[in-house]
């Protein structure tokens, strides 16, 4: 049985037209015309109209898009995007001077974007703080209290985030 590679079109009794989209070492992903993508067996019964030979080391775009994203995540200093409560979209943040100045306004979205850069550049720094081969057990737990006690600094912005989950979290009281 030959294999088909990534751009081959087909056609099959049940799903009709379509192009191999992937494939793996057990299936072809396959999207056809009318039923979208399918995943079918390599020896399933289907007439080939146009086959691409197909190469061992060939990668379909979904898996060098997975793989770029875990890079991304592995080694950038923000993560997932995170939701600002509705109630702050379109808002601005005022700050009155006491000296008679004139205010500053800042955009709330703006704002929110640099609270979450810092949360994220924290978890960063606390990732790379317990993966450090430089620094013993005593250490890094000295640094995660540390750290802890920084998220609790940080709490009064959890009225921006849209769910709980995105808040910051310092010692819970005994």
């Amino acid at each position: 049985m030959k294999v088909l590679g990534i751009g081959s079109r087909i056609d099959h009794p049940e799903y009709g037209k379509g192009v191999v989209t992937n494939v793996s070492s057990k299936h072809y992903w396959v999207t056809f015309l009318e039923n979208g993508l399918e995943t079918i067996d390599l020896d399933a019964d289907f007439e080939v109209i146009e086959g691409v030979e197909y190469e061992v080391d060939s990668v379909s775009f979904f898996d060098v898009e997975r793989s770029l994203v875990k890079i991304l995540e592995k080694w950038s200093d923000t993560h997932e995007k995170v939701a600002m409560a509705d109630k702050w979209k379109g808002g601005k943040l005022i700050l009155e001077p006491d000296d008679g100045t004139a205010n500053k306004e800042i955009p709330i979205e703006t704002f929110f974007h640099k609270i979450v850069m810092v949360r994220d550049r924290i978890r960063v720094m606390e990732q790379k703080i317990n993966s450090s081969k430089n620094l013993d057990d005593q250490e890094k737990v000295d640094l995660q209290q540390y750290i802890t006690r920084v998220y609790g600094s940080l709490t009064s912005f959890n009225v921006l985030f849209k769910t709980k989950s995105d808040h910051f979290v310092g010692e819970k009281s005994k």
